[in-house]
């Protein structure tokens, strides 16, 4: 009869390996979701170094924005005190009344 308890195992043993095999299956469970926080947490970083490179290029692309409006404005300013930013038409009179004046000198002489 030693023979046949010692072949059935006891509700305790029973126990014992059914919660082996349910830790067994937990600590698999809990490596793949380790694994999976790091290829997140890697996937974060990802992100936040592609957003930090654009948020870089954004601001050197309003600056240099800034920089054009800046030459614009002196470029302007420039032509305007050199007389330069003439419509066609105010050219073409002032090419008139100097040619005018140039005839008029040309006839005293």
């Amino acid at each position: 009869m030693e023979k046949h308890l010692q072949v059935i195992p006891s509700e305790l043993e029973i126990i014992k390996q059914d919660f082996e095999k349910r830790s067994s299956e937990l600590g698999k469970k809990i490596d793949e979701l380790e694994k999976e926080k790091m290829r997140l947490g890697l996937d974060v970083d990802i992100h936040k170094l592609e957003a930090e490179k654009l948020r870089k290029g954004k601001n050197k692309a309003e600056r240099d924005l800034n920089n054009l409006k800046a030459d614009y404005k002196k470029l302007r300013l420039s032509i305007r005190t050199a007389s330069l930013g003439k419509t066609s038409e105010q050219w073409r009179q002032e090419i008139k009344e100097e040619k005018n004046k140039a005839d008029q000198w040309e006839k005293k002489f």
